[in-house]
């Protein structure tokens, strides 16, 4: 068991990445917590997902923004040099051929804040994933 020095929380791995803050209660919270250099792309993929599909349901699951749809979901979380997008190893597959200039892994696509984001893309991934 391992305990972070800075906030106290217990994990079973050593050096466990995680946020040691307090939890953000909504999107925009989340996005105000970044530095101020990422939030428009943050608030352009936030505002992206909501306009994907009718009736999304958003809120912050795992410290990040979760967005879901009769039990069907997407995330994203801000890095350092990108923002992860969590669709599923399923939507990566199927969406392969769009993706080739950026970096996927497991289930997720790294989107880099020094290009635009693709935003019909991600609202198309969007529209696959939760319909």
């Amino acid at each position: 068991m391992w305990i972070c020095p800075k906030c106290g929380r217990e994990f079973k791995r050593t050096n466990q990445g995680h946020y040691c803050g307090k939890t953000p209660e909504t999107v925009l919270e989340y996005i105000d917590s970044q530095p101020l250099d990422i939030h428009s792309h943050l608030k352009e993929m936030m505002i992206t997902l909501q306009n994907s599909v009718p009736c999304i349901s958003e809120r912050i699951l795992w410290s990040m923004p979760y967005y879901e749809k009769e039990g069907k979901s997407v995330s994203f979380s801000a890095c350092k040099k990108h923002i992860s997008f969590y669709v599923g190893i399923e939507a990566i597959g199927e969406f392969a051929s769009e993706l080739n200039e950026f970096v996927t892994k497991k289930n997720a696509i790294y989107f880099p804040y020094n290009k635009a984001l693709p935003t019909k893309l991600i609202t198309n991934i969007v529209k696959w994933c939760l319909s």
